[in-house]
């Protein structure tokens, strides 16, 4: 984009695709695809993933969004109950949908993609309650948050494909809907805020609403007033990372706003015969090449912020980026997310996973290499030893980024399939999780992550708690990097600190050294290395801890007992899908005895 806004006559005369099906080149390319896809090998596990859901649903009535589940949110602040049943209802539209793709006779999955079509039309909102204002009364009915976007996008995109099967009157009610809940309250509405945003709302609100008006609009003045107002959304959603492309927010973040960006993207360069393309920036470009960063081996991430532990890869969106793309490495096909994976049952990536996947595409392992991210102070490192794979990740940065966690400094340490060292990942989302109760959550609490404590005091949230990474060395056999985390506790606390990490690959050894200059006020008091892992099997060996796990390789942790007193703990905690996780807080406690304090620890793969 290279910062171009298009103006209004530039972009209509751009408008020159008069066709509605943006995803196949015509209707008959539509049909050979799915029956392609229904008869042929090559997709049978992706097949029969959708046939078992379709099975499964079928059988269960269409549930409803009562107000009850509505005012759970106002009344006790929970997200949950209301979006379990919203999700479901998406989840039925999409899989009875592809059904209907594929088997355009049958009456028995018409008549139920048109009954959920029905019920989502018939909602008080298509927005989540977590994203409205009910103080405010009915006239908030028709905001624009980021499931009010996507569902006209899955609506509109569906009518486009199956708009000789389903009923004229379906047709009529969803684009009666879509323009009264989204596309004409975008229109004469204040700008929303999020058209601001440099975070994910940017690229899925504004990318699903230009989605919709695309399919929906054929007015070229009106789609052009429209697409100039979503265009500078997504500029400000590129402008929203840095130089080097990493998505703050986490992998998950990446997934869903880049995903929306590129499915908008595409359509967009479709309806204007090629003229124009947003993929042609190098910011996007580096942005595409996140993914590949982001994982320690096979689906383990690199999950700091709000992010899970393990991700199945969109491989239809895999695939096409590196279409676009070539240096955009292919994953492993045995890494492809399930259809029924992600949990609130998106159309876009659901759709684009099967006409986007390339069967021929077998991938290949993440590639044994050392990531520097200097602007986002993201390092990430992935080696072999003895034929298993291991990664080692870390970050700076500052305590006021989007989806934040208190984790400057923190690490990740993971070998042969196992995470030793975690990151716990994002929480459950509720009212107060996004609120001034946010680091009362373990998760997202410098408590919950691997940096010290100081008299039990942490890290604080806010722009000016930083963390520099400096020093950067990346070996063949060895890498090493500083962390200068002075300005990441309180003033009153730390007149230096330094974390040093150095990785030794060939040996398959991390080695910590913190490094203090403390406030005299603490003298006497406590210091709390902590160390974060899942791992429940913890003995105190000659040397410091042996951490046991179930795959081939252990961890030993050595350090020296004269200075360290080993303790560990359970820490409870409710996981993003609501269940309880228990993880354990390894603390190292030692005395402050003096202003200026090293401690050394090491990090030991074993097999």
């Amino acid at each position: 984009m290279e910062g171009r806004i298009y103006k209004l006559e530039s972009l209509k005369n751009r408008l020159e695709n008069k066709k509605k099906n943006l995803l196949f080149t015509s209707k008959q390319e539509q049909q050979q695809f799915f029956k392609h896809f229904r008869d042929t090998e090559e997709y049978e596990n992706i097949r029969n993933e959708m046939i078992s859901e379709a099975e499964r649903l079928i059988k269960e009535p269409n549930p409803e969004l009562t107000f009850s589940l509505f005012d759970m949110f106002y009344t006790k602040g929970s997200r949950t109950e209301y979006e379990r049943t919203y999700f479901l209802k998406r989840r039925r539209l999409n899989t009875f949908a592809i059904m209907l793709l594929l088997n355009p006779d049958n009456a028995t999955f018409k008549d139920a993609l048109q009954n959920v079509i029905w019920s989502i039309c018939l909602e008080y909102t298509w927005c989540l309650p977590a994203h409205t204002k009910k103080e405010e009364g009915i006239e908030n009915t028709y905001t624009i948050d980021l499931f009010a976007a996507e569902t006209a996008f899955s609506l509109c995109e569906i009518k486009e494909l199956l708009k000789e099967v389903l009923d004229p009157f379906i047709l009529q009610y969803v684009s009666h809907e879509v323009a009264k809940r989204v596309l004409q309250p975008f229109l004469k509405q204040k700008p929303f805020f999020w058209e601001s945003a440099d975070h994910n709302w940017a690229a899925v609100c504004g990318g699903a609403v230009g989605a919709a008006a695309l399919y929906e609009i054929e007015d070229p003045v009106q789609l052009t007033q429209i697409l100039e107002r979503v265009l500078p959304a997504l500029e400000h959603y590129k402008e929203g990372f840095n130089e080097d492309g990493a998505c703050l927010e986490g992998y998950v973040y990446w997934e869903y706003g880049f995903g929306y960006f590129v499915y908008f993207a595409d359509l967009l360069l479709k309806k204007t015969n090629q003229k124009i393309n947003l993929f042609s920036d190098d910011k996007i470009h580096q942005i595409a090449l996140f993914q590949q960063k982001a994982f320690l081996s096979g689906n383990f991430l690199v999950n700091f912020s709000d992010s899970s532990q393990c991700k199945g890869v969109f491989l239809g969106l895999s695939h096409y980026l590196n279409e676009k793309f070539p240096d955009i490495d292919v994953p492993k096909s045995n890494l492809r997310a399930s259809f029924d994976e992600d949990h609130c049952s998106r159309w876009a990536p659901a759709i684009r996973n099967i006409i986007w996947y390339q069967p021929e595409k077998k991938g290949e392992n993440w590639r044994n290499q050392s990531y520097y991210l200097e602007t986002s102070q993201w390092f990430i490192s992935r080696f072999e030893l003895k034929n298993e794979k291991y990664a080692f990740a870390t970050k700076g940065g500052h305590n006021n980024e989007p989806h934040n966690h208190n984790d400057l400094g923190h690490f990740i340490l993971h070998g042969a399939g196992q995470t030793f060292l975690t990151d716990l990942g994002s929480g459950l989302y509720t009212k107060d999780y996004f609120g001034k109760k946010r680091y009362s959550y373990m998760v997202n609490h410098s408590f919950g992550h691997s940096v010290p404590i100081f008299n039990g005091e942490g890290q604080k949230e806010g722009y000016n708690y930083q963390a520099k990474l400096n020093e950067v060395d990346i070996q063949a056999e060895q890498d090493s990097l500083k962390i200068n985390m002075t300005n990441a506790y309180p003033d009153e606390i730390l007149k230096e600190y330094i974390r040093t990490y150095t990785l030794q690959k060939r040996k398959g050894i991390l080695i910590l050294n913190d490094q203090f200059t403390i406030s005299s006020k603490y003298l006497d008091k406590k210091l709390v290395e902590r160390f974060i892992t899942p791992i429940k099997n913890i003995s105190r060996v000659e040397k410091g801890l042996l951490l046991k796990s179930e795959h081939s390789v252990d961890l030993l942790i050595t350090f020296d007992y004269s200075l360290l007193s080993p303790h560990w703990t359970p820490l409870e905690f409710m996981n993003h899908q609501g269940v309880k996780e228990t993880a354990y807080a390894i603390d190292l406690v030692s005395t402050i005895t003096k202003q200026e304090m090293d401690r050394k620890i090491e990090f030991h793969f074993i097999n």
